[in-house]
């Protein structure tokens, strides 16, 4: 029982649902994220988002599954390996979707179930056609990303940033061509002369500098959108106390701008691990093990709390 348990566990990958905090971003950079009761909403959303993504996953290794046991690493995967079955990981699959739907629709309005939907309906096509389309495989897979986004507009009622969707369409794009290069990377090591990994049929097609071309392109773009974004957002005034104590050329700066470094070093390290280290296959496993960009990441959001949230406090 326990060890099923934990099987069930792996599958859900409670670790991806790290990428589920973008649905926190509109409210957070818009300043109302302690408004009325946003909050708890984003909560409910996150938390749904989190369940419908597991069973994402759940559904996901049931299709690749085939495929997954020629691959030198997914081939351990609990229902590739044999460790779960899929009676029950089908089970999963109807639990982890149909109750967050239900939840949102009653709860979090018809708009972010919608976006729910979407999100699960665009996994499902990629699965069963989109993952065999070079190029248009992640694109799909950057789409998540910007659901989220708008998903969590839609809970909490926030107007979201033009540059914030480009923002994001740039970053979600530089990840997904990331992760196709280091797939390639990964392959080309473990494969020999003998042994020629079946796994992914479009990584046989990317040359390798249209993914670098393509990883170049949207490095830059994620930090050009940014920098306007961060231009645009920038509170307008700050509180009493600084007044008194900045000078006059410094009480109405461009706050947001200050932390335009701290993307510009976040970018040039994913390239690094990119190109050096070869491990950006998972960009969750990147956020957590490779301490530079967590830092990275944890000074940036402090910085942007501080400045949207403190700054301005009168």
């Amino acid at each position: 029982m326990i060890y099923t348990i934990y099987q069930i566990i792996r599958t859900a990958r409670p670790r991806q649902w790290l990428k589920n905090g973008s649905i926190f971003a509109a409210p957070v950079l818009a300043g109302v994220l302690f408004a009325d009761n946003k909050l708890y909403l984003l909560i409910q959303a996150f938390t749904s988002f989190c369940i419908l993504s597991s069973g994402a996953y759940f559904l996901n290794d049931i299709l690749d599954a085939p495929r997954d046991r020629q691959h030198p690493i997914k081939k351990n995967r609990p229902i590739a390996s044999g460790a779960l079955s899929p009676k029950t990981a089908w089970f999963f699959v109807f639990i982890f979707i149909l109750s967050p739907i239900i939840y949102s629709f009653i709860f979090l309005g018809t708009y972010f179930t919608l976006s729910m939907i979407i999100y699960i309906v665009i996994q499902l096509c990629y699965s069963l056609y989109f993952r065999n389309i070079i190029i248009l495989d992640s694109l799909v897979v950057a789409s998540g990303f910007v659901i989220r986004v708008f998903a969590g507009g839609f809970a909490s009622n926030t107007s979201i940033s033009s540059w914030l969707t480009l923002t994001t369409i740039g970053i979600s794009l530089l990840m997904a061509f990331g992760k196709r290069r280091s797939e390639k990377t990964i392959l080309a090591k473990l494969s020999t002369p003998n042994f020629q990994p079946d796994t992914r049929a479009t990584l046989k097609h990317y040359p390798d500098n249209l993914l670098d071309s393509m990883i170049t392109m949207f490095a830059s773009y994620t930090v050009v959108t940014y920098s306007l974004f961060a231009f645009q957002t920038s509170p307008k005034g700050v509180s009493k106390v600084l007044s008194d104590f900045l000078p006059s050329i410094l009480k109405g700066p461009k706050w947001m701008m200050l932390t335009i470094p701290l993307v510009i070093y976040g970018v040039a390290r994913y390239l690094y691990i990119i190109y050096e280290k070869g491990e950006a296959e998972s960009p969750e496993r990147v956020l957590l093990s490779d301490k530079s960009i967590l830092f990275t990441v944890i000074l940036w959001g402090a910085m942007v709390m501080g400045i949207i949230y403190l700054v301005p406090l009168g």
